[in-house]
């Protein structure tokens, strides 16, 4: 695929991030996620994903752990969710700070008090 067309692809990967519908939200999570660092365009929308209280939480963690260290920015909000109430949240948050690197040993103490 070339550039252009990867980037377009992206851009509707990411607009697919907010639809309506649950199945189109789950295939851009998925599509996103198996272009891993070369959807980092995507970071922001995922971040402001983590904002919310929806199942798309998990699936926004999940996807910038997928994008991996591009998502460093991601690191703070990630930190915040290793304290959710939803388990499941806590451990996707562990799991993509994990993959994000070395960058994401600032979340130590945190996970500590979970």
């Amino acid at each position: 695929m070339q550039a252009a067309d990867k980037a377009a692809a992206i851009s509707a990967f990411t607009t697919g991030l907010q639809d309506r519908d649950p199945l189109v939200r789950c295939a851009a999570f998925e599509a996103l996620g198996e272009l891993g660092l070369q959807a980092r365009a995507a970071i922001p929308v995922l971040m402001e994903l983590l904002k919310g209280k929806s199942p798309d939480v998990s699936y926004a963690v999940e996807t910038l752990g997928k994008i991996g260290s591009e998502a460093k920015a991601a690191i703070p909000a990630l930190t915040e969710l290793l304290k959710d109430k939803d388990s499941n949240v806590r451990r996707t948050a562990a799991e993509a700070l994990g993959k994000i690197g070395p960058e994401a040993k600032t979340a130590i103490p945190s996970s500590r008090n979970c």
